[in-house]
Formats: C-alpha cells, sequence, structure tokens
C-alpha cells in the first residue's frame, strides 16, 4: 500500500485500520483469536497504521481491544504505527447505548493512562498519542506540555488531538507540535473542513474516522436494516432509519455512478475523494471482515482528479441528506475527586 506522511515525518499506510470495531460500538465483541488473528491479517495484507484507545471494550473488559492490537502486532512492532487515545471514559450510569464520555486530561490522569495502555499494548513506545476529547478544565498549554514531556522521555513519538477546533489546535501547538487531528469527516460530515487551512499552514495530517459515515456510504444498508440494540450505536444513528434511506438516495446514486465509471465500489469512492483531495488525509475504516478489509485498502488505488473532487464537493453542497451521527454526547464531571 502506499504511505503518507501525518506531520513531520510520521509515516504510515495511506488507508489505516480503526480497530474498535472489534470490541466496542459495532455489535458483540469478536472472540479474541478471531480479532488477533484479522489485525496480523491486515498487517500482511499491507496495513502499517493501527488505531485504538484506552477506552474501546465493554463494561466487563473496558480495555479489550489495546490488548488485542498488542497481541497482534507484538511480532511486527517495528514496522507498524499504533495510535492510541487518553482523556476520556464513559458514563457507564446513562441508559444510551452510546454512553456520554467524560473528559479528563489532567496531567496526572494523562501519565496513569500512558502507562496502561504500554503495558496493555506490549510496548515500549506508542507511535501517536490523541487527546481522545478536548477537556474543557484543563488549558492545551497543559495537556501539551505532559505531551512534550512523555515524547522527551521515549514514552510517545508522536501527539494528536481528536475532534480539534482552530483555537484549541493553535495553542496546543505552540507548545508542543501537533502530528495529526482525528477527526470525524466523510461525504455526510463536512464541517471540519474549515480546519483546512490551518492543518496545512501548521503542517498537521488529518484522520479520518467514520469516513464512510458509520458505514452508511457503502451503499449496503437499505430499509428495515436492524442493529443490536445493546452493542450497536448505528442502533441509535440517524442515517440508518427508513426515512433517512429515501433522503439519501440522491448521494448513494452518485456514488454508484461514479464507482462504476472508476471500476471501484461506492465506498472505496467516499474515501478516494478524501484521499485525493489532500495528501496528508489518512481515513482509518473498521471492519471485521476480511473481503471489507481488503476493498478499504485498495482505496488508495483509486484515483480521481481534481475535477473529479470538484464535481463531488460541488453535488455534495447541493443534495439533500439526512442527519448522521455526531458522535457520543459529551457530559461534564468535577475533575476534583
Amino acid at each position: 500500500m502506499d504511505k503518507r506522511i501525518l506531520g513531520k515525518g510520521l509515516e504510515v499506510s495511506a488507508v489505516g485500520l480503526g480497530c474498535m470495531g472489534f470490541s466496542h460500538a459495532y455489535g458483540a465483541p469478536t472472540d479474541r483469536g478471531e480479532a488477533i488473528s484479522m489485525i496480523h491479517n491486515a498487517y500482511e495484507m499491507g496495513y502499517t497504521f493501527f488505531d485504538t484507545a484506552e477506552v474501546y471494550g465493554t463494561p466487563e473488559d473496558p480495555h479489550q481491544n489495546e490488548e488485542l492490537v498488542g497481541e497482534a502486532l507484538k511480532w511486527v512492532r517495528g514496522q507498524v504505527q499504533i495510535a492510541s487515545k487518553f482523556g476520556i471514559h464513559f458514563d457507564t450510569d446513562s441508559s444510551q447505548v452510546n454512553h456520554p464520555l467524560v473528559p479528563d486530561s489532567r496531567p496526572e490522569v494523562i501519565r496513569s493512562s500512558v502507562e496502561g495502555s504500554l503495558k496493555r499494548l506490549q510496548t515500549d513506545y506508542i507511535d501517536l498519542y490523541f487527546q481522545h476529547r478536548i477537556d474543557p478544565a484543563v488549558p492545551p498549554e497543559e495537556v501539551a506540555g505532559t505531551m512534550f514531556e512523555l515524547i522527551n522521555e521515549g514514552k510517545i513519538l508522536h501527539w494528536g488531538i481528536s475532534e480539534a477546533n482552530k483555537e484549541y489546535l493553535r495553542r496546543a501547538h505552540a507548545v508542543c507540535p501537533v502530528t495529526a487531528v482525528e477527526n470525524r469527516y466523510s461525504m455526510m460530515a463536512r464541517q471540519y473542513e474549515e480546519l483546512f487551512p490551518v492543518l496545512e499552514e501548521l503542517g498537521v495530517g488529518l484522520v479520518a474516522f467514520s469516513p464512510m459515515a458509520n458505514g452508511f456510504l457503502t451503499g449496503k444498508y437499505g430499509k428495515g436494516v436492524q442493529f443490536d440494540k445493546k452493542y450497536d450505536y448505528r442502533s441509535n444513528m440517524p442515517q440508518f432509519t427508513d426515512e433517512a434511506i429515501d433522503q439519501n438516495q440522491k448521494l448513494l446514486e452518485l456514488l454508484h455512478t461514479i464507482a462504476e465509471n472508476k471500476n471501484a465500489t461506492p465506498a472505496q469512492i467516499s474515501m478516494a475523494w478524501m484521499l485525493c483531495k489532500k495528501p496528508w488525509i489518512v481515513p482509518i475504516p473498521g471492519t471485521r471482515k476480511l473481503d471489507r478489509m481488503q476493498e478499504n485498502m485498495a482505496a488508495a488505488d483509486v484515483r480521481l482528479s481534481a475535477e473529479d473532487v470538484k464535481i463531488l464537493d460541488d453535488a455534495l453542497e447541493q443534495m439533500e441528506m439526512s442527519e448522521v451521527f455526531g458522535g457520543s454526547r459529551i457530559v461534564k464531571e468535577s475533575n476534583t475527586n
């Protein structure tokens, strides 16, 4: 697979593997052995960039995902780049399937988190360590200062911010250069395009999560689709309702038309659109199926011209679309206990 550079020197595969779905948010967790085998197979295919987080798991096994990633990749550690995250925990008292997020980026919490992640990932360092969500109670300078210390200690090589905004990014970057932001980005969620000029100016990459709008842009889901109400966040996502399927028909038809012209799939077009837009964008789709993993990886081989991208952008601007899942609700909690 082609490689891309995030920030000032982190080389990763052009498409990464979002590992969350093996353990969290997309149905009951995958069998441990099967998940480890899938992650290792991804490496054999050509993926070198693997994204996880300390909170991807279940109430019974809250750190499962990091453990899977660590076990699967310990044999090839020097050939892969692992991204993990700190700074949130879930409000498990909530009855919502997608539990609200409670941010906590106090320096002492970050230090506890990184030690736990290093142990679970069976590694001495984390290639890219993301602040999972901004904590309004902790200034960006304080978070960046802690990242500077961890880099000097060799525990992390690069750092980033998930769901970053311009002001926070600039303030953090001034203290310790940011390698990448990891933001929700897809044809149905383009709000972070306003951040692109700042990313370009500062030399910061974009790791795009949910690049297919939680799978909707694959075109595989029709009316009446049902998801596990206990484990699957898609059971509450607005883009999968019957009404939304109707609202989004023009978008799906556009994807199918371009896919046929380019001898590709709708899923590949949805990612090629962003890959061909900027050389510093790296999508991280997740899947539990080998054929989908191969399909997603091949999106890096689909070539869209600047004119193709503009035609798509113009069409998206004019097109009616349903609402799309924008992330779990963030709740404020005292950081004093």
